[in-house]
């Protein structure tokens, strides 16, 4: 049974802890400089992410423009015209504190209608578009979680680091071979509880059993050069994503994608004409859940307790039963 090991005060400054260690680890290993980002983007640039295709963004008029505008479900491709825009260059790159609502999103122990990120973009060379590229980068960034534990268990005994030392990696496809009769979420778990920790390779495409793993927009990442970095939580004993990152489209493979999707309409946006035109950088990217991180590194059972948000009825007297305070 779940118990929770800080008060709500001591939690708060362990948030500090994580959030400005990761911060500056994130920005010194991977050479990337902080920049402001938009809440919202006009509906009409393309720029806003529609994520699985179905989510519903938020989105207001401006009494002074008349122009409909829509809140960021992430910024995926306003990063890649900010490497452009702020004249970055090879090996470069930016992040920014991303703050979204989703309210289309269903409520439990993990989700909220809140999400707040890291996300960051790199601008890399075309031999870099290979998945070593993008391994390489998925160990970096993991490293900074394994420092995080030891960081956080100097400060706070009880949180005994549990991520394996090394990070395995997997495709969509093997990981169907390998458990055949699972659905996706299952499957995630399955592979979670072998290793502890992995990168799933390859979101959005087809499998050999004519069903995609998960859905991916097909006009940010590069559906082969793409993966979601997954744990085992034993305080649920479930799988938990923690960050989603890829290599970037090209000219071939948004053309490729957007054919796929049934979404050659967005050719005509001014995001999507930059790119066609060979405007943009060619980079990578991902956003990294800030809440998620606190919530997996100092064991909490409930996402709200680590950020503020609105719950229904349900959920807090669930949490309430547990003696969590949602916040």
């Amino acid at each position: 049974m779940y118990k929770p090991t800080m008060t709500q005060k001591e939690t708060q400054k362990a948030i500090k802890l994580i959030k400005v260690f990761f911060e500056h680890e994130l920005s010194e290993r991977l050479n990337l400089t902080r920049v402001s980002a938009p809440l919202f983007v006009e509906k009409e640039s393309g720029l806003n992410d529609d994520l699985n295709g179905v989510e519903r963004p938020v989105s207001f008029d401006i009494l002074d423009t008349g122009r409909e505008v829509e809140i960021v479900q992430s910024l995926a491709k306003w990063k890649r015209k900010a490497l452009k825009d702020y004249e970055f260059t090879l090996g470069e790159g930016l992040y920014t504190n991303m703050n979204a609502i989703r309210r289309d999103e269903k409520l439990d122990r993990i989700h909220s209608i809140y999400v707040d990120q890291w996300d960051w973009e790199k601008i890399i060379g075309e031999g870099d578009r290979n998945v070593e590229t993008l391994k390489e980068t998925v160990r970096i960034i993991y490293s900074i979680f394994k420092d995080a534990e030891l960081l956080l268990e100097r400060s706070y005994p009880f949180l005994k680091p549990i991520l394996p030392e090394s990070l395995s990696f997997i495709t969509t496809q093997e990981l169907l071979d390998r458990y055949p009769g699972m659905t996706p979420k299952e499957r995630e778990r399955a592979y979670a509880l072998e290793t502890g920790a992995y990168f799933l390779l390859n979101i959005g495409d087809l499998l050999s059993d004519g069903q995609r793993h998960d859905g991916r927009a097909p006009d940010y990442d590069d559906w082969s050069l793409n993966g979601d970095l997954l744990f085992f939580n034993p305080v649920h004993d479930d799988v938990l994503e923690l960050s989603s990152m890829g290599i970037r489209v090209d000219r071939k493979t948004l053309l490729t994608q957007l054919a796929k999707a049934g979404k050659e309409d967005r050719m005509d946006l001014p995001f999507h004409r930059a790119l066609l035109d060979g405007k943009l950088p060619q980079t990578m990217g991902g956003g990294i859940g800030q809440s998620r991180i606190c919530q997996f590194l100092l064991h909490k059972y409930h996402i709200g307790e680590v950020q503020s948000s609105i719950w229904p009825d349900p959920v807090r007297k669930e949490a309430e039963a547990m003696g969590i305070a949602l916040l």
